[in-house]
């Protein structure tokens, strides 16, 4: 049986969730890490029991025993790694938000095309049973029927919202539903509203509310905001309600899954569905998509169930939607 060799710029706490998720895979080989922090790269390579471990991505991508690259660093950092190794020959995976800069995203498609390569962003909730079961029901033919509006909310802990305020609300949690509007609908977006609120008056909005007008018809309210209190004990609270000509589909999460209640936390609700480890092995929806994702490359298959101009689009909605929060008007696309 062939295996993909893989290699991962970045190793902050979700390049290493990345580096579980390819080890619980059977057919693929993290042959190569890299990190700028060498205590931290030699912590996981030893950790880990990867072969190669550098400081610099160049010198990673010289390797020709790497066929797919995770790009997991800043985002502000995402560009220079995610050229280099298209023009190495290796197809590559870039964390969301891939970019925040509209010129960038378009330029890396523009030299994935050119090499002959994958790129591919990181918009695992595809890959989410929840999500995507309510994308099943809206195909033709499906349960649901045509879609007609689309309700997608985003909360997180206000604890960290101190380290994520770095980037605009608009590219770090709400491009994860921006993803899944523009999928459910089939469409793109010709209408954007939104309204931003500071009440930790951080950088970024705390709380962001966006409407968006397909060019289809259908219409999509995205909530996103870093208020959940701590002491609740749930980090991530998120909500869906897809309602279609012949039905509605919806869940929220603060009172599904597993809860610990104890004398030293209070409540905590861990995750079961993103990325967890069971019996020392990663499981759910990032080990999901990596596996789709080697076992596309191996077989010579597109992963097409991922969409890159998909990205693309959601980064320009992004972008209209932070214009259209500071400046209170609608912005036409």
């Amino acid at each position: 049986m062939k295996r993909l060799k893989a290699g991962i710029i970045g190793l902050g706490s979700w390049g290493e969730c990345h580096l579980q998720a390819y080890r619980a895979l059977s057919a693929v080989e993290v042959t190569a890490i890299c990190d700028a922090n060498e205590s931290r790269l030699d912590a996981m390579a030893g950790k880990y029991r990867v072969p190669q471990a550098f400081t610099s991505y160049e010198a990673l991508l010289e390797r020709d025993d790497i066929d797919l690259v995770s790009v997991v660093t800043f985002e502000k950092n995402h560009l220079a790694p995610v050229l280099a190794a298209l023009r190495a020959g290796k197809h590559v995976l870039v964390e969301k938000p891939v970019s925040t800069d509209l010129a960038e995203i378009r330029q890396m498609q523009a030299v994935a095309e050119q090499c002959g390569k994958h790129v591919l962003p990181g918009h695992l909730l595809r890959f989410d049973p929840r999500y995507a079961e309510i994308y099943e029901a809206l195909k033709p033919g499906g349960r649901l029927g045509q879609p007609v509006s689309i309700f997608l909310k985003r909360s997180r802990a206000k604890s960290l919202f101190a380290t994520y305020q770095r980037t605009h609300t608009v590219y770090e949690l709400t491009v994860h539903d921006l993803d899944l509007a523009i999928w459910y609908a089939g469409s793109r977006v010709k209408k954007v509203r939104a309204m931003g609120r500071y009440a930790m008056k951080g950088r970024a909005p705390d709380v962001l509310w966006s409407t968006l007008e397909f060019e289809n018809g259908v219409v999509a309210v995205i909530g996103s905001n870093w208020m959940n209190p701590d002491e609740a004990g749930i980090a991530m609270f998120d909500a869906a309600e897809i309602i279609g000509e012949q039905g509605i589909a919806h869940f929220e999460t603060s009172h599904s899954g597993t809860q610990i209640w104890d004398d030293e936390t209070g409540r905590h609700s861990p995750d079961q569905n993103i990325h967890y480890t069971l019996a020392g092995k990663a499981g759910g929806c990032l080990k999901d998509q990596l596996a789709y994702i080697s076992d596309c490359l191996i077989r010579g298959e597109a992963p097409d169930y991922i969409s890159f101009a998909d990205a693309v689009h959601g980064i320009e909605v992004a972008g209209a939607i932070e214009r259209a929060a500071e400046s209170g008007r609608e912005i036409l696309l």
